[in-house]
C-alpha cells in the first residue's frame, strides 16, 4: 500500500481531488494528537488532588511512572494529616486516673501534648463545679487531656484547703497551676471564665476575645465613680 504521506506526483492529485488530506493538514493532525497526549495524561494527574485514599488505589493503573511517584508523595501526605487529626480529636472526655496511672497518662502523655490535671475530693462544691466545667471544655477541645484525680489517691495527705488544684503540663512538665477556692473566684466561677484561666497558660486555644471576668478592682472603681456626686451635682444641689 503507498504512503499516503508521501510526495508523489500520484498523492499530489488526490490530494487536489481533495481525496486525500494535503500534507500540511495532516502533519498539523499528527502534532494535534502528540499533544493532546500529555494534556490527558496531565488530566489524569490532576485529578488524583480530588481522591480518597481509596480511590487512589483503584485508579492506580491509569497512572504513568512520574504520576505514580506524586501519587505515593501525596497518598503519604493525606495519610499524615488523617492521622493527625486522629491524634487531635482522640480524647473529648475526662479521663478519672489514680495515683498508679499518673506517670503514664500526664508524665508520658505524648509529645506535644497538653495534659490538665484536676486534683479533687467528693464533698467540696467548687470541686463538682469544676469537674462539670472540665467535661464541657473536654468536649469543646479533643486535643487537649483533660484528666481528675482523688487528690490523696495522686499525693498522699494533700491538704483539703488547697482544693480544687488544677495543674498544667506540657511533654511532663507542669506549665501553671492554680491552688485552692480563691483562685477560682468561688462557686460564682462559669466555664468560659475556666476556658480563659487555662487558655492563659497556652494549654488551649480559646476563641474567647476577652477575659469574661471582670476584674474586681474595675468593678470597684466603677462603683465609686458612680457613688460619688459629680461636680455639676454639687452646683445643682446648691441651687
Amino acid at each position: 500500500m503507498q504512503d499516503p504521506n508521501a510526495d508523489t506526483e500520484w498523492n499530489d492529485i488526490l490530494r487536489k481531488k481533495g481525496i486525500l488530506p494535503s500534507k500540511g493538514n495532516s502533519e498539523d493532525l499528527e502534532e494535534e494528537a502528540e499533544e493532546e497526549q500529555p494534556v490527558l495524561q496531565q488530566s489524569i494527574v490532576k485529578t488524583y488532588e480530588d481522591m480518597t485514599l481509596e480511590e487512589l488505589e483503584d485508579n492506580e493503573d491509569e497512572f504513568n511512572e512520574e504520576d505514580e511517584r506524586a501519587i505515593e508523595m501525596y497518598r503519604q501526605q493525606r495519610l499524615a494529616e488523617w492521622k493527625a487529626t486522629q491524634l487531635k480529636n482522640k480524647f473529648g472526655e475526662v479521663l478519672e486516673i489514680s495515683g498508679k496511672d499518673y506517670v503514664q497518662e500526664v508524665t508520658k502523655a505524648g509529645e506535644g501534648l497538653w495534659v490538665i490535671l484536676h486534683l479533687y475530693k467528693q464533698g467540696i462544691p467548687l470541686c463538682a463545679l469544676i469537674n462539670q466545667h472540665f467535661t464541657g471544655l473536654a468536649r469543646k477541645f479533643p486535643d487537649v487531656k483533660f484528666i481528675k484525680a482523688i487528690s490523696t489517691t495522686c499525693i498522699p495527705n494533700y491538704p483539703d484547703k488547697n482544693l480544687p488544684t488544677v495543674f498544667v503540663y506540657l511533654e511532663g512538665d507542669i506549665k501553671a497551676q492554680f491552688i485552692g477556692p480563691l483562685v477560682f473566684g468561688g462557686m460564682n466561677l462559669t466555664q468560659d471564665e475556666l476556658e480563659w484561666k487555662l487558655s492563659e497558660s497556652g494549654a488551649i486555644k480559646t476563641d474567647l476575645e476577652e477575659n469574661p471576668k471582670k476584674p474586681i478592682k474595675d468593678v470597684l472603681l466603677s462603683t465609686v465613680r458612680c457613688s460619688v456626686p459629680t461636680k455639676k451635682d454639687s452646683d445643682s444641689e446648691d441651687d
